[in-house]
């Protein structure tokens, strides 16, 4: 009689089957539901020991089917864990343990391969974007030297006579002394403060500017910006003339000297001419010399005649 009750007593795997058809599920459905493979889930059905993983895993896998067809799940543990010959483990271990299915998981070897040939790519990658920036420049090199080599002279030109055409303005970007003159006449004295600017006459023949803070002076010649008049804390006298201020410092400053000199020397030369023939009439040495023989000789006949 024993021995009747214990055949009719059904196995976890029947159990899980049983409950399964009675909802209507297939094994298809039971696999997608709990991510087990199909044949994990029918070799629990059939008690395959052999096709299964280890006691553990098989465990896990029969507490995720008995969930998803309504089940306990200890209780369809347990029951497998016997049918198997297992050991009991402790059940908050049990309980949290979510196994995988070892079949899926990607071998060890082809993880490496992933990732050497992830690195063997950047590395690639890096190599050709830094060989063609270099390439690049090596490009623009040559580019850039070969307008410089034809002259950079002509372009220049043109641009500074336009830029000739417009008033000349003077701008102060720090407070700077300026003096500005025209034809010695002078025109404009004093300090200018930041932002404050002054523009030359048009009508000025030559205008000329002294000051000692080039650096503070920004000049502007129409709309382009003639170069600084000087180096820095140095007194510099300049021409304000457009043509002049384009053509740099140096061509600014010796236009101011050949005027003055030019126009000084000839007058000078004048002068000294009309002054020599004066110093040759000379006529002071000549009156002394008369005027003593004329007193000499007028002395003595005034005793003869006091003697008579």
């Amino acid at each position: 009689m024993d021995e009747l009750d214990e055949t009719e007593v059904p196995t976890a795997g029947e159990r899980l089957r049983a409950a399964r058809e009675e909802k209507g599920l297939s094994l298809e459905d039971v696999a997608a539901q709990t991510r087990i493979p199909r044949r994990h889930l029918e070799s629990v059905e059939q008690a395959d020991w052999e096709n299964l993983p280890a006691p553990t895993y098989t465990i896990g896998f029969a507490k995720s089917y008995a969930s998803a067809v309504g089940l306990d799940r200890t209780d369809i543990g347990e029951q497998l864990r016997t049918e198997m010959g297992g050991a009991r483990a402790p059940t908050t271990a049990m309980e949290v343990f979510e196994p995988a299915d070892p079949a899926r998981s990607m071998p060890r070897w082809l993880v490496l391969a992933a990732i050497a040939a992830v690195a063997l790519v950047i590395v690639v990658m890096t190599w050709l974007s830094n060989r063609s920036l270099h390439d690049d420049n090596q490009a623009e090199q040559p580019a850039a030297a070969a307008p410089a080599a034809q002259g950079p002279a002509q372009p220049t030109a043109p641009a500074a006579q336009a830029a000739a055409q417009g008033p000349v303005i003077l701008a102060a970007t720090q407070p700077v002394w300026v003096s500005v003159k025209d034809q010695g006449k002078v025109i404009k004295q004093g300090i200018l403060q930041p932002g404050e600017t002054y523009q030359v006459p048009t009508t000025a023949a030559a205008p000329i500017l002294t000051t000692a803070k080039a650096e503070g002076l920004k000049v502007t010649v129409g709309t382009a910006t003639a170069p600084q008049v000087g180096p820095a804390a140095t007194k510099v006298t300049v021409s304000l003339l457009p043509a002049n201020l384009m053509k740099g410092p140096d061509a600014a400053a010796s236009a101011t000297v050949p005027a003055p000199p030019s126009g000084a020397s000839r007058p000078t030369a004048r002068t000294h001419h009309t002054a020599t023939p004066a110093a040759a009439a000379a006529p002071q040495p000549t009156v002394p010399a008369a005027t003593a023989p004329a007193v000499d000789t007028t002395s003595p006949p005034a005793p003869t005649n006091t003697g008579e």
